[in-house]
């Protein structure tokens, strides 16, 4: 059936896929909070209906043109976990109109904006910077947090809804005790700042999403809701932060072999920077996937890891023992395990379902 692939796709494992989003389904019910993933990791309608199957009515994207998609096939409550960008006021106004809509505030310059353009009543959520340095509130900014609560008292159509946080600096920790102590730290401060608002705004929830965090811990007592993305995939990257065991991954980039370069020992294919994006480890020496041979229905390491050592734009570069090299021909196919899965889906975006030998999106 893999005769049918051409070109750089996404194979997927739909049982693994499956069995990821009813493990955190599970995990979510059990630890007795709200599950709302991040759909930026897959966006797939496909896979978006795989979490509808099991329950799964809210979600959280990362633009409002994948809210747009995502709504047009049927979700009703949708969180754009990015700040809100006031150039797209109108896309957030005819959403705002169809669906259940929330969106990130981090900044109270753009209450003027919103207070003139907004045309329908929308949730708001408070952006919390807990570590990631990104964007967001610092938790301890209490009189900014309150002044942007004012301002937004201004707007009848602006209901608060709570604060959010990603922990995304949990990705460059190595123990389990880092990310442990991360989720201590971070949570214990979104607990604080909603403390401090509860009289005024007593339903206020607390939202916290990031793969490392959702998937080793299994109680999240101080949050009402979680918002991880990669789970549904995982990646290398993941791997080797020891979120995921190496069958939990879900998703390879299919790369067609196009040359071999015998003095260097090294196989090119047809997977560069365009495809798994610069995101690279450190594991004696830049890595930016790691290699897999096909079979027909799943696919599997090799006994010494290969992995992509040099991309340009196209091209992905791979050193190969002489017993691997001697093996792989041009016009072969082989596997790389992305670093990071949601850079890889979002540049490639055409999956292939190794269970049904179907393409999809």
């Amino acid at each position: 059936m893999m005769d049918k692939i051409t070109m750089p796709v996404l194979m997927v494992d739909e049982d693994k896929c499956q069995r990821n989003i009813r493990n955190m389904v599970q995990k979510a019910e059990n630890a007795g909070v709200d599950f709302r993933p991040h759909f930026k990791t897959h966006q797939s309608l496909t896979i978006g209906r795989w979490f509808r199957e099991k329950g799964v009515y809210k979600i959280a994207v990362s633009s409002f043109s994948m809210a747009t998609r995502f709504a047009k096939d049927g979700w009703k409550d949708i969180m754009v976990a990015f700040p809100v960008n006031l150039r797209e006021m109108s896309a957030l106004n005819q959403l705002a109109g169809e669906i259940k809509l929330g969106i990130l505030l981090s900044d109270p310059g753009v209450l003027p904006t919103l207070k003139t353009g907004l045309m329908h009543k929308t949730d708001f959520y408070i952006k919390l910077d807990v570590g990631n340095h990104r964007s967001g509130f610092i938790p301890d900014d209490l009189d900014g947090i309150k002044s942007l609560l004012d301002q937004a008292k201004n707007n009848p159509l602006l209901k608060f809804r709570g604060f959010v946080a990603h922990a995304g600096h949990t990705y460059q920790t190595r123990s389990l005790n880092e990310v442990h102590k991360i989720f201590r730290e971070g949570s214990g401060r979104l607990e604080y700042v909603k403390n401090t608002f509860a009289a005024e705004y007593p339903d206020a929830i607390v939202s916290w999403g990031d793969t490392p965090t959702c998937s080793l811990m299994d109680e999240f007592e101080t949050l009402d809701e979680i918002r991880p993305g990669n789970f549904v995939f995982y990646d290398l990257m993941q791997y080797h932060l020891a979120s995921c065991d190496w069958d939990q991954i879900a998703m390879v980039l299919a790369a067609p072999v196009v040359s071999r370069q015998n003095a260097r020992k090294e196989v090119v294919v047809y997977s560069g920077a365009v495809h798994l994006s610069k995101d690279y480890l450190e594991l004696d020496g830049p890595v930016f996937g790691e290699v897999v041979r096909l079979t027909e229905k799943q696919w599997e390491r090799f006994p010494e890891p290969v992995y992509v050592n040099r991309l340009s734009q196209e091209h992905g570069i791979l050193k190969c023992p002489d017993e691997y090299f001697d093996t792989i021909m041009p016009g072969d196919l082989l596997g790389i395990i992305p670093v990071h899965s949601c850079l890889t889906a979002d540049a490639v975006q055409k999956y292939y379902n190794l269970k049904t030998g179907e393409f999809f999106q």
